[in-house]
């Protein structure tokens, strides 16, 4: 606008042109005075004022124009400004989009390499958790064998350790038959001695008492004697019974009376003998 403000067409050549014509009029019409004037004298005064009035506008109207097209262009020049503008921002917009596409397609990679990754995670678990299954079935196997192995080693000690105190309970029998007290005070320190080991081990002797009621769960009469009758009384024992860890592994072989008989029903063992010869119910 200010390049508008500033921009002065002269105008005194188009004024002294005016002037010219002007006064070129007023000396044809001051040469004949009160006489009427002529055709090409009257015609020479229109066209003298209207070119005086032509050369008088004539200067405005081209500085109009002149500043029409300055405001034309200038808005050209605004317009061309805002178009590269727009073009700058398209441009703009375009480099985004172009950034944006690469972080997607990064962000696509991305994700497919996490999901490779946790495939292979739970790839890599699950063999894990097989190997581990493996390694404690293994482990299992292992530890079961060796229980049974404990166990069997358990059982033939036990069985041992039955036989041997069966035995010396037959040699305790054999010297109270002897009716030898000091024989019968020595077996029986020996007896306990050995009774003792086997207690401090878990294996606990099961010795019925004279007199006490039959009871099947903790006695058992040898094969030759008949089921007693429900009363029964224990009037001899054959063999202990034992226990092991409170768990009863064999019943004690007695002989008993009916009520209201005075004998023993059921017979000792053979030669004398006391030693049983069932084998023990073990683990």
């Amino acid at each position: 606008m200010s390049n508008q403000t500033g921009l002065k067409l002269p105008k005194w050549p188009f004024f002294l042109g005016d002037a010219v014509l002007l006064g070129l009029v007023c000396f044809i019409c001051a040469h004949h005075g009160a006489s009427p004037l002529g055709g090409w004298q009257a015609l020479l005064v229109v066209l003298g004022a209207g070119a005086g009035a032509v050369l008088a506008v004539v200067p405005f109207v081209l500085e109009y124009r002149a500043a029409a097209r300055l405001v034309e262009s200038s808005g050209l020049v605004a317009t061309v400004a805002e178009i590269q503008n727009l073009e700058m921002i398209a441009a703009q917009i375009n480099a985004a989009t172009a950034r944006w596409q690469v972080v997607q397609e990064h962000s696509a990679n991305s994700v497919a390499a996490a999901r490779e990754i946790a495939s292979k995670i739970s790839t890599e678990a699950a063999a894990f958790r097989e190997f581990l299954q493996k390694a404690n079935d293994g482990e299992k196997a292992t530890l079961r064998l060796e229980v049974e192995k404990l166990r069997r080693a358990e059982s033939e000690w036990i069985h041992v350790v039955v036989r041997l105190l069966d035995h010396t309970y037959a040699l305790y029998r054999a010297a109270e038959r002897s009716t030898q007290s000091a024989l019968i005070d020595q077996m029986g320190l020996f007896q306990n001695s050995c009774r003792d080991v086997a207690r401090r081990m878990g294996l606990v002797p099961l010795v019925p008492g004279l007199n006490e009621v039959f009871d099947p769960q903790l006695h058992h009469l040898p094969e030759s004697q008949e089921k007693p009758a429900v009363g029964a009384q224990v009037c001899d024992v054959l063999a202990t019974g034992f226990t092991y860890q409170g768990r009863l592994i064999r019943p004690a072989m007695v002989v008993v009376h009916q009520p209201g008989e005075g004998s023993q029903t059921g017979t000792a063992a053979p030669n004398g003998s006391t030693e049983p010869h069932a084998e023990p119910n073990l683990l």
